[in-house]
C-alpha cells in the first residue's frame, strides 16, 4: 500500500489469528438483479478479537486481479490500433497468453464466465460490435457502435459489482476516460473512451446501473465504446445473456433486469445518546437515510436521489451528526438540518464527500476524497482547503477521532487487503501511520463511536450479508476488544 508523501513512518500491529465467529456469511457477491428485502436491526452477535486484526465471519471471493493502464500513445496516432497497452500500468488489460498474433479466427473460444453479462448499454438498444487484427490489447476486446451516431449515448453497468477504477481527463491517454469494474471469482469489465464518466471509486452499483456516456477520448479515433470482459485482467470473449456474443455482428440488449436498491453503510450520533447508530443511505428515488431505533421502526429521512453521495457532520454544533448528500454531477453538497438546508459547491465531479471537525470546534466542515491523487482535499469554514496526501488511489475514505481530542482525524479502507491505515499524530506532534486489518476483502469501512467513550471505533459493513461488524475496544490501534455483529438493510446478492 502506498504511504503518505509527507513520510510519516508506519507502524503495524501483529497480525494474529482471526477473532471468533459467530453466525454464517455468503461468500462476496455483487448485486443481485432481483430486490431483497429489508433486514431489520434484529441480529445481534458477538466475537472477539485479540491483535490489530478482526475478521468476522464469512468466505469472499478473492477479487480480479486488475492490470495497468497504457502507456501515453505517440503524437499523430490516434487510434488505438496503432497503441500497445503497458502491462505494468494500472488497470489496463491484456491478452491471454498464446494470443499474440492470432486471427479472431485462430483464436480458442473461451469458457463461459461465472458472472451473467449482459450487454453495457440499456435495454432495447442493439448496437453493431467488432474488432480487427492488431486490435490493443486483444482481439477480443469489443468497440462498440450505434446506427446513426452514438456519441454521449447512455453506457451502463453488464453486471453487478464495485466501481475500482474511475479515470477522468479528457486528455489522458490510451483508454482515455475509462471505468474498471469488479464483479468478484477474478472477472472483471472495463468501458472506455468515455466522453464523461459518472460513477466513483468504491461504488457499487448494479446491472443496469449507467457508469458513463460514449466518446472518443484517449487513442480513438472516433466516437465507440471499448469493451473487455477479463479474468484476472486478461482480456477473454465476451458473453451477453448466457451467450458468446458472435464478433463483427449486431445484438439488442437485454440489460433490462429491476434495478434493485443499493444500501451505503454509515455510522454517527443522531439522537445526542453519545454512542453512535448504525443506518444505511438507499439509493431510490426519493433517496432516503435508514437510521435505526433501540426497540422501535427506523428512522426514514428523505434527501438526495439515487445518484447522490450521502455524507453525514454535524451541521450546527450541536453534537449530533446530521444527514447530507453531495451530487456528483454539479459537485454541490446539500446539508440538512431538520427543515433547513445550506448547498456548497466543492470538488472535482469523481470526488468523494467526507466531513468532520478539521479545526476541533463548533461546527462540522465538508472536504472531499480524491481517487486519482490519493488526496484528501479538507474545506474549512472561510473556504481555505488543506490537501493532505494518504493511501492509494483505490483506497476509500474514512474518518474519525482516533485519540479523543476533539478534532477529526484521516484514514483509509483498502478492500482488497481489508485493512485500514489511519493517520495519527505523536505528542510531539510528528505525524505517522498505523495499518490495522480488519474484515474481510469486498467488505465497505464504517467508523462510529460504539461506546460512546469519546473516540471512534472502527468497523465494516458486508455487502452480501448487510452486516456491520463493529470493532469495540478502548482505541481503534487496541489489540484487544470485541466485534458486535448488527444485521441493518438490504443485502447486495449476486
Amino acid at each position: 500500500m502506498y504511504r503518505p508523501k509527507h513520510r510519516a513512518p508506519t507502524r503495524r500491529r501483529p497480525t494474529l489469528t482471526p477473532a471468533a465467529r459467530t453466525a454464517p456469511v455468503a461468500a462476496v457477491g455483487a448485486v443481485s438483479l432481483a430486490m431483497a428485502a429489508v433486514l431489520g436491526p434484529s441480529a445481534y452477535a458477538d466475537s472477539q478479537f485479540t491483535s490489530g486484526q478482526g475478521s468476522h465471519q464469512g468466505k469472499h471471493d478473492k477479487p480480479g486481479k486488475h492490470g495497468k493502464p497504457d502507456k501515453p500513445g505517440k503524437p499523430g496516432k490516434p487510434d488505438d490500433d496503432e497503441h500497445v497497452h503497458d502491462p505494468t500500468a494500472t488497470n489496463g488489460g491484456s491478452a491471454l497468453p498464446g494470443d499474440a498474433g492470432l486471427s479472431l479466427k485462430q483464436l480458442k473460444p473461451t469458457a463461459q464466465p461465472t458472472t451473467p453479462y449482459e450487454m453495457p448499454f440499456p435495454c432495447g438498444q442493439t448496437w453493431s460490435g467488432s474488432t480487427r487484427a492488431g486490435h490493443s490489447p486483444s482481439v477480443r476486446s469489443v468497440d462498440f457502435n450505434y446506427p446513426g451516431g452514438d456519441h454521449g449515448m447512455a453506457v451502463v453497468a453488464a453486471a453487478p459489482g464495485t466501481v475500482v477504477t474511475a479515470v477522468v481527463g479528457k486528455k489522458k491517454p490510451s483508454y482515455g476516460q475509462y471505468v474498471v469494474i469488479d464483479h468478484g471469482n477474478g472477472e472483471s469489465t472495463l468501458y472506455a473512451h468515455l466522453d464523461s464518466v459518472l460513477v466513483t471509486v468504491g461504488q457499487v452499483v448494479s446491472a443496469g446501473t449507467q457508469v458513463g456516456t460514449v466518446g472518443d477520448t484517449g487513442n480513438a479515433y472516433g466516437d465507440h465504446l471499448h469493451f473487455e470482459e477479463r479474468l484476472a485482467g486478461a482480456v477473454v470473449d465476451s458473453w451477453f445473456h448466457g451467450s458468446r456474443f458472435p464478433m463483427n455482428s449486431s445484438q439488442t440488449s437485454q440489460n433490462c433486469g429491476q434495478v434493485p436498491v443499493t444500501d451505503i453503510p454509515l455510522a454517527g450520533d443522531m439522537y445526542g445518546g453519545k454512542s453512535a447508530e448504525v443506518m444505511v443511505y438507499r439509493r431510490a428515488k426519493p433517496a432516503s437515510f435508514h437510521v435505526t431505533r433501540t426497540g422501535i421502526k427506523e428512522r426514514v429521512i428523505k434527501i438526495g436521489n439515487g445518484a447522490d453521495q450521502p455524507v453525514l457532520g454535524d451541521w450546527d454544533g450541536n453534537g449530533r451528526v446530521d444527514p447530507g448528500v453531495r451530487n456528483p454531477a454539479s459537485r454541490v453538497f446539500t446539508l440538512q438540518v431538520k427543515r433547513d438546508r445550506t448547498e456548497i459547491k466543492f470538488g472535482k465531479k469523481t470526488d468523494l464527500p467526507i466531513a468532520g471537525n478539521w479545526d476541533g470546534t463548533g461546527a462540522w466542515e465538508i472536504g472531499v476524497r480524491r481517487p486519482g491523487s490519493g488526496k484528501f482535499l479538507l474545506r474549512a469554514a472561510d473556504g481555505t482547503v488543506t490537501k493532505i496526501s494518504l493511501g492509494d488511489a483505490d483506497d476509500l475514505p474514512v474518518t474519525g477521532d482516533w485519540d479523543g481530542n476533539g478534532t477529526t482525524d484521516l484514514g483509509v479502507y483498502d478492500q482488497t487487503t481489508a485493512s485500514f491505515t489511519l493517520l495519527q499524530t505523536d505528542p510531539l506532534g510528528t505525524q505517522y501511520t498505523v495499518v490495522i486489518p480488519f474484515g474481510v476483502p469486498g467488505d465497505v469501512p464504517v467508523s462510529g463511536d460504539w461506546d460512546g467513550n469519546g473516540i471512534t471505533d472502527l468497523g465494516v459493513w458486508s455487502p452480501e450479508t448487510a452486516t456491520f461488524n463493529k470493532r469495540g475496544a478502548v482505541a481503534p490501534t487496541a489489540a484487544k476488544g470485541r466485534v458486535k455483529h448488527v444485521q441493518f438493510g438490504r443485502p447486495v446478492e449476486r
